[in-house]
């Protein structure tokens, strides 16, 4: 099961007292997920259609606890995506007109308005309504890949508007055309988990923030990792340098020419090859400070330096 399927599931399984909020929900459900046919006679047929058999029973549950409505459920085998196919019909019926009215969805054939403002007037509705929006049109991939969060609209109007009515509780989606739709997106842990809260999702905001805490912690360690890798690396690189101009005044002019401390130290770099700076700094003795060896190292280098000038020259 995907994670967005999830989602769904446990958002469905929500059981909202007033029956405000469970109106503002359905609004949302059909005017995502739903299309409207209307004959000329003032006759309505109302059919929505989902993925998910959680959002089904949901829908159907709602219709028939608001407003007694008949409805006729059609399961559909999906050969190419394994899944199937739940389509509720709403046939004509004396009392569907007043319904879709009070629903904000009368007089909008392909339901392609924006949102009813009657229907959000309170907090408590408005959140049902985004709750609603999701269950019909939304998808969140999973927090153990890349963080993203769309709910997808008919109109441009429409997926402004619930971009409005998120950023009335938390930080608002941004809205961009794609693939002949509008889509309402957030990107980001902080904002989807935010999100989640807000729809009553728990399971799913525990499930991501349990993810993006061991992501965090992986991503610090790989960055401790990287840095010290990068630090080796460095010291291998200065030390190799070291010994190259070490070996270069031992064989041109010989250690014994430099000044005996100098001297000491080539010869202690020379005994451990491979150890770090700050190593063998403490394993001189005595024991020789960082300003000290660097010190020593530039000393050398200059000897080197002049060493390789000279035969150049020659």
């Amino acid at each position: 099961m995907s994670f967005t399927a999830e989602v769904r599931d446990e958002l469905s399984r929500l059981e909202q007292k007033h029956e405000c909020c469970n109106k503002a929900e359905l609004s949302a459900l059909i005017r995502l997920d739903g299309t409207v046919t209307r004959t000329g006679s003032n006759q309505y047929r109302l059919e929505v259609a989902t993925e998910n058999a959680q959002v089904a029973r949901r829908i159907i549950k709602l219709v028939r606890r608001l407003y007694q409505l008949k409805t006729e459920l059609t399961v559909r085998r999906s050969i190419l995506h394994k899944t199937n196919n739940y389509q509720i019909t709403i046939p004509n019926q004396p009392q569907l007109e007043s319904v879709l009215k009070e629903l904000g969805l009368a007089g909008s054939i392909y339901l392609s308005g924006g949102i009813e403002p009657t229907l959000i007037k309170r907090d408590c509705c408005a959140i049902a309504y985004l709750r609603g929006a999701f269950l019909g049109a939304g998808f969140i991939a999973s927090p153990q890949g890349d963080y993203h969060f769309e709910i997808r609209a008919h109109t441009e109007t429409l997926a402004t508007e619930l971009s409005a009515l998120m950023a009335r509780f938390t930080g608002g989606g941004r809205v961009i055309a794609r693939r002949g739709a509008w889509t309402v997106y957030l990107k980001g842990a902080e904002p989807i988990i935010d999100f989640l809260a807000l729809v009553g999702a728990h399971k799913a905001l525990l499930e991501t923030e349990n993810v993006r805490i061991i992501k965090s912690y992986r991503n610090d360690v790989n960055r401790r990792v990287n840095a010290e890798i990068a630090n080796q690396a460095k010291a291998s690189e200065a030390a190799l340098s070291q010994l190259a101009d070490i070996k270069l005044i031992e064989s041109s002019v010989g250690l014994d020419s430099l000044a005996p401390a100098l001297a000491d130290f080539a010869r202690l770099r020379l005994r451990n090859p491979e150890v770090s700076l700050r190593e063998l700094g403490e394993a001189a003795i005595p024991p020789l400070s960082k300003s000290a060896l660097n010190h020593r190292m530039r000393r050398l280098s200059d000897v080197a330096g002049r060493i390789r000038l000279e035969k150049q020259l020659k």
